[in-house]
């Protein structure tokens, strides 16, 4: 049987979750109904969101799913297959990178290249215009 102690802890860890699955909008719906329910509940649930949750810095749920990205699994085999499946991926991002940059390279110097032409053009044809009328 549980204490009393225990019960509320139980009971806002549970109201704690529910909200976390909901996100940021649920929270401030929650705070604003506190306060027009009672003032001092808002007030309270304002401060547990700015100090307790560190609201301002990300989402509510952001640090555990990043843990679980990036954490061991317990699991040896599956841990080494996703270490190396992210290396490959990175390893991926890394070729796709250069290939735009090389192709960003290729498109500017194309671009150029023609610039080039056409201005040596038109001083020619300008150089041209002068000689005809001298």
């Amino acid at each position: 049987m549980t204490t009393l102690a225990a019960a509320p802890s139980n009971w806002f860890r549970r109201a704690e979750y529910w909200l976390d699955g909901y996100g940021k909008p649920a929270w401030i719906a929650a705070m604003v109904l506190g306060f027009i329910v009672f003032w001092p509940v808002g007030l309270a649930l304002l401060a547990y969101m700015i100090w307790g949750k560190s609201m301002f810095k990300s989402s509510c749920r952001k640090s555990s799913r990043m843990k679980t990205v990036y954490g061991s699994s317990g699991n040896s085999a599956f841990d080494a297959y996703k270490a190396e499946t992210l290396r490959r991926l990175e390893d991926e991002q890394a070729a796709f990178d250069a290939f735009l940059t090389r192709l960003r390279d290729a498109k500017d110097k194309a671009e150029f290249d023609a610039f080039m032409a056409e201005n040596r053009k038109r001083r020619e044809t300008e150089t041209a215009e002068v000689t005809q009328d001298a």
